[in-house]
């Protein structure tokens, strides 16, 4: 069997195997443990299978399978290179560790948790679906598919246990979500409207013999779109309100993997169909907003899961800084970034579920004390905590720093600015997430406003389920792994970026 022939088989797979999964739990309703036990064996083979598929790719180059015997541009195909491949395994990873923490709080708190059981384990695995779609697809239209079907299980998942603070936010995420699919459908028409086509590598080779400004409406008008979902300031209003109400295990999820569809389309967007200059101050711009204003918002709050949230929408400005100097350095640093940033938010959220479950609340004004009476949750916040503010030698800093260097080479002083905007920032994150440790972790108990009895005298409700507390610690070593694997990951990156840089590569793998 050849490379070619084992991608087809297996490159549908992450797609398929999450949305068979969920019609047979569906099925299962009432039986809590055959439902996880699908649902972690579904996660478990699609990591696997992705696992191969990188391996694939990084040898043979990427790979492109037709779905339906409809061939390119007419029928679906899905394109497995070296970054979707990559943000395909980092993905299922997270999706995976949430799934185990999921489990393990369902097995304690029963059926009527905040997270219900029947609901949540299909629900989960059609959201999975639709992100593998993402990252998989070479159609324009498929994409918009794969984010409709990750957003309306999405929309379920955030509003779990239907308390009025879940509701309201879940409205608000609704209407932001419908506003920016109604803005990428409109761009997809407009981009058919003047092309002809919604496939990737056919856009590729027409929108180069388009005007100039038809072509920069069709840009304007993707990028809007794409950066509603990946949060970029100014259009990142939404999120702060939204994640922190829901239940640990989704805001952890949503966390990780939301946002980074976004950016992942920006991605591949800005190299494949648009390449050039032609909006790099534009993005400039945008990754400076982004970088500052969220930091900002996230140094005045004093609930951690807001202090997160903030954080989350700051550090997308990396990955935009990256993505707007457009050189192989810049893009294959937010690419690593972008797998650190899936991995160390995702376990800060998991970590901040931790801390409301030992402390009864996630406000700092309420928390004291937790180091002394759950040292290894200490652990399990602190390590991550550090590694999203960059502190050496973990991956954070070495994403940072291969974004610095990329954008002191590329010079200008709007580049200086974001790199100086940058470097504070990660300091501001540094104040941030330590001032969340001092005050939650080693101030006394006594000294906290109107201090939960749990604090003192854990009830079951108040103990860390091991389950729990497995998959976070899981997900901090994982973390700490691609610090250990940072040259060999920023070496997959760099390749990842220069299969970017020549798009011919990929047109030629989908229409020949």
């Amino acid at each position: 069997m050849t490379p070619a022939d084992a991608v087809a088989i297996l490159g549908p797979l992450p797609v398929v195997l999450p949305l068979l999964g969920a019609g047979l739990t569906l099925t299962m309703t009432g039986r809590a443990a055959a439902q996880r036990l699908v649902s972690i064996t579904v996660l478990t083979v699609v990591l696997a299978v992705a696992v191969v598929l990188l391996l694939l790719v990084d040898q043979t180059g990427a790979q492109s399978v037709v779905i339906g015997g409809w061939r390119p541009p007419l029928g679906i195909v899905l394109v497995v290179d070296r970054l979707s491949a990559l943000l395909l395994v980092t993905s299922a990873t997270v999706a995976l560790g949430v799934l185990v923490y999921a489990v393990g709080q369902g097995m304690t708190d029963g059926e009527d948790s905040e997270t219900p059981v029947s609901i949540f384990h299909p629900t989960y695995l059609i959201l999975i679906a639709g992100v593998a779609n993402a990252f998989l697809t070479g159609d324009l239209f498929n994409l918009y598919v794969g984010f409709e079907i990750l957003l309306t299980a999405s929309y379920v998942l955030l509003t779990l246990g239907g308390t009025e603070a879940r509701l309201r936010a879940g409205v608000t995420y609704v209407i932001v979500s419908l506003v920016s699919s109604v803005l990428f459908l409109s761009a997809i028409g407009l981009v058919y409207g003047a092309t002809g086509t919604v496939n990737l590598a056919q856009l590729a080779e027409r929108l180069d013999t388009l005007p100039a400004d038809t072509r920069l409406v069709l840009h304007v008008a993707l990028l809007l779109g794409f950066g509603i979902k990946a949060a970029v300031v100014p259009l990142a209003f939404w999120l702060p309100d939204s994640y922190p109400t829901a239940p640990a295990p989704v805001t952890a999820v949503f966390a990780g993997l939301l946002t980074k569809i976004g950016v992942y389309a920006i991605i591949r967007t800005e190299t494949l169909l648009f390449p050039g200059e032609e909006l790099t101050n534009v993005l400039l711009v945008a990754a400076l907003l982004t970088l500052t204003v969220a930091i900002l918002g996230a140094i005045v709050q004093s609930d951690l899961k807001r202090v997160l949230s903030y954080t989350l929408v700051s550090h997308i400005g990396y990955m935009m800084f990256g993505i707007a100097l457009g050189s192989v350095a810049g893009l294959a640093a937010a690419i690593f970034y972008a797998v650190h940033h899936i991995t160390i938010q995702t376990t800060l959220f998991l970590a901040s579920g931790l801390v409301e479950r030992r402390g009864g609340s996630t406000s700092s004004r309420r928390l004291g004390g937790l180091a002394h009476l759950a040292p290894l949750l200490g652990v399990l916040y602190f390590v991550p905590a550090m590694n999203l503010a960059g502190i050496p030698p973990l991956s954070g800093f070495v994403g940072k720093l291969g974004l610095f260097r990329a954008g002191v080479a590329e010079g200008g002083w709007l580049v200086y600015t974001v790199v100086a905007a940058g470097a504070l920032t990660s300091l501001l994150t540094l104040y941030a997430v330590a001032r969340i440790w001092n005050v939650a972790f080693w101030r006394s108990p006594l000294e906290a406003e109107n201090p939960e009895p749990v604090l003192l005298d854990p009830s079951p409700k108040g103990v860390m389920p091991p389950t729990m507390v497995a998959a976070t610690a899981a997900m901090v070593t994982v973390g700490v792994l691609l610090a250990v694997a940072a040259g060999p990951l920023w070496s997959l990156c760099t390749r990842a970026t220069e299969d970017l840089v020549d798009r011919n590569a990929y047109i030629r793998t989908v229409l020949q």
